[in-house]
């Protein structure tokens, strides 16, 4: 007669552990960071693939964007990255605020064989976009190559493009488009790494909170990749 309750009892348990395991902890918040502050390293090391020193110089903002395979119990190949903004009057990155992806939408758009991409935010609009719940670039931003490829003696590609995405595998990627439903914020994660709620424009914009230790980490390594002109040639080699 007391089998369904231990049979209830056990269940509980088992999503309890389930939950527990499936939950995201700030530590690994911050080695996502790492990850892909040590992907976007690697990009730029890649034989004629780095963004040249100038074009992120010029940035507004960035998005890095990781396809990643996450869940104990359920395979779901999706996506999932941070973004930041620059100070227009320091030319200080902001602290990281992280993103969701849609795997139907970016495989489609952008190329599903990619594994990581980094998307410019070349304009003020374009880098506003990300406070916007449905984050949408124009409607169909293409980062487009103009007849040009990576590397530091490379120039902006275009001067009116809003937005430039890069593929690991492709260097500045022609026929990138970036819909609203794409990129979308995730409130979770952000809200689980700040221990409190907060927007995206309260992380981005309006100093709400401080950067961490691997967002600074981030910051340094772009800017690195923004003003060492020897190590952006010795990239694009």
């Amino acid at each position: 007669m007391f089998k369904p309750m231990k049979t209830i009892m056990l269940v509980c348990i088992l999503m309890g552990f389930a939950s527990a395991t499936l939950a995201i902890e700030p530590a690994e918040l911050d080695n996502r960071v790492r990850t892909l502050t040590a992907k976007f390293e690697a990009f730029q090391q890649q034989p004629g693939k780095g963004i040249p020193a100038e074009t992120l110089r010029a940035a507004h903002g960035i998005i890095l964007l990781d396809r990643t395979k996450a869940g104990f119990l359920f395979a779901y190949q999706g996506g999932g990255g941070v973004a930041m903004v620059k100070d227009p009057t320091t030319q200080a990155w902001s602290p990281v605020a992280f993103l969701g992806a849609s795997e139907a939408s970016l495989g489609f758009q952008i190329g599903g064989e990619q594994d990581f991409y980094v998307i410019l935010l070349m304009t003020p609009d374009a880098a506003n976009a990300l406070t916007n719940p449905n984050i949408e670039f124009g409607g169909e931003a293409r980062g487009t190559a103009a007849g040009s490829s990576g590397g530091v003696e490379g120039k902006l590609p275009n001067a009116e493009q809003p937005v430039l995405v890069y593929a690991d595998h492709e260097g500045l990627y022609g026929g990138a488009v970036i819909k609203g439903g794409a990129i979308s914020p995730d409130d979770k994660d952000n809200r689980t790494y700040y221990g409190q709620y907060v927007s995206m424009r309260d992380v981005l914009f309006d100093h709400k909170v401080q950067p961490t230790g691997a967002a600074s980490s981030l910051a340094n390594v772009i800017n690195s990749y923004s003003q060492d002109q020897e190590r952006s040639k010795t990239a694009a080699k």
